[in-house]
């Protein structure tokens, strides 16, 4: 097993890194594919807390370590929130696991993703140095914009000690509607018409079948939220069901839906799940793949730009690698026992220049492991 070290303030953070040859910074588990390398291991679960909170400036700043749960509730507070739809908040993810994954849920469909909200960053490069990139404020355009590269960078680039986000005002309330289809395709055509329709989503995603039915219903549903004054959206909704038949869930069903869906309850248990990144057009083909593999259970997220992909075993692994080549798709394993990309690899050259730049003496483990 490999060792673990835990520093409790910034300034031990670096000497950690300094000190020690090979190693990656892990946050709570939650996505535990991505940090299984056999090097020593960085826990920033000490490093946790909200320094920097302007509700009228909407920016909050927080140690990597913080848990999502606790700026999900700060915010909320203040009748704000991340419109990303952060993952995993129950489970226990924290901000610097978060932002190292790539993580976004449904609302990136209408807001962007967790890439559009980060303001500013302190981390610790190979080198050992405590850097700071980027702002605290919204309106900020001075240097490269660096941090941005550490969302999805899986602890490659460097650790991460804080991270500044921007934050919107929480709607006054939201309507989730869902949407009959009568088959996948139909229910990627109603997505992708609503996701170019003019009653703006909040979020457009296409549900995983209840566990009881291996994830392949016979009608998909397609789930539908709105978000703003209620009386426009009892409005909107009307004229919604005027073009494609479907009911209004109550806000408890709405919740336990979204909340579900937030934390991966549809997926099967310990086995692999996997985020595959696509465009809609895309998406029906995905669809019948993944079909094909026994068991399986998908859902279809941001307007049909992302999928998650639940394997009933380890030994699907290669058969949805095949799948996904097949497709010119990629996919990445946030747990599981398989290997940590799936599918077709893209090796930006942009990523490998900003990897020699930060850890120059690869202190890190390298974006293929």
């Amino acid at each position: 097993m490999s060792a673990v070290l835990a520093p409790a303030s910034f300034e031990e953070l670096a000497d950690a890194v300094r000190s020690t040859p090979r190693l990656l910074a892990v946050g709570a588990g939650t996505k535990p594919r991505l940090s299984c390398v056999d090097v020593v291991r960085l826990s920033i679960a000490s490093l946790r807390g909200i320094s920097e909170y302007d509700p009228s400036e909407f920016t909050f700043t927080a140690a990597a370590g913080t848990p999502l749960r606790d700026i999900v509730a700060a915010l909320a507070g203040r009748g704000q929130y991340l419109p990303f739809d952060p993952m995993l908040v129950d489970a226990g993810a924290t901000l610097g696991g978060t932002v190292a994954a790539g993580l976004s849920g449904p609302g990136r469909f209408r807001f962007g993703g967790l890439r559009d909200f980060i303001l500013g960053a302190r981390f610790v490069d190979g080198m050992g140095r405590l850097m700071r990139m980027g702002g605290k404020v919204v309106k900020n355009a001075a240097g490269f914009d660096l941090p941005k590269f550490f969302v999805g960078s899986l602890g490659r680039f460097g650790v991460l000690a804080e991270i500044t986000f921007k934050v919107f005002p929480r709607p006054p309330s939201a309507l989730t509607l869902r949407l009959a289809a009568g088959a996948w395709d139909a229910a990627v055509d109603i997505l992708a018409a609503a996701a170019i329709s003019r009653f703006e989503f909040d979020a457009l995603d296409i549900a995983p079948g209840d566990p009881a039915d291996s994830g392949n219903p016979a009608e998909p549903r397609v789930l539908a939220r709105l978000a703003g004054p209620a009386p426009a959206l009892d409005a909107i909704a009307r004229e919604v069901f005027a073009r494609w038949p479907g009911e209004v869930l109550s806000e408890e069903a709405a919740e336990r839906l979204w909340t579900g869906l937030r934390e991966f309850r549809w997926s099967h248990p310990n086995a692999p799940l996997v985020k595959i990144a696509l465009s809609p057009s895309a998406a029906v083909a995905l669809g019948q793949a993944i079909q094909s593999l026994d068991k399986a259970r998908w859902h279809l997220s941001a307007g049909g730009n992302l999928a998650f992909v639940s394997l009933a075993s380890p030994a699907q692994t290669a058969d949805l690698d095949e799948r996904l080549r097949k497709l010119g798709l990629s996919g990445i394993a946030l747990r599981g026992e398989t290997p940590l990309w799936l599918g077709h690899r893209p090796r930006p050259a942009i990523a490998q220049a900003v990897k020699l730049a930060l850890d120059p003496l690869n202190r890190f483990p390298s974006l293929d492991d």
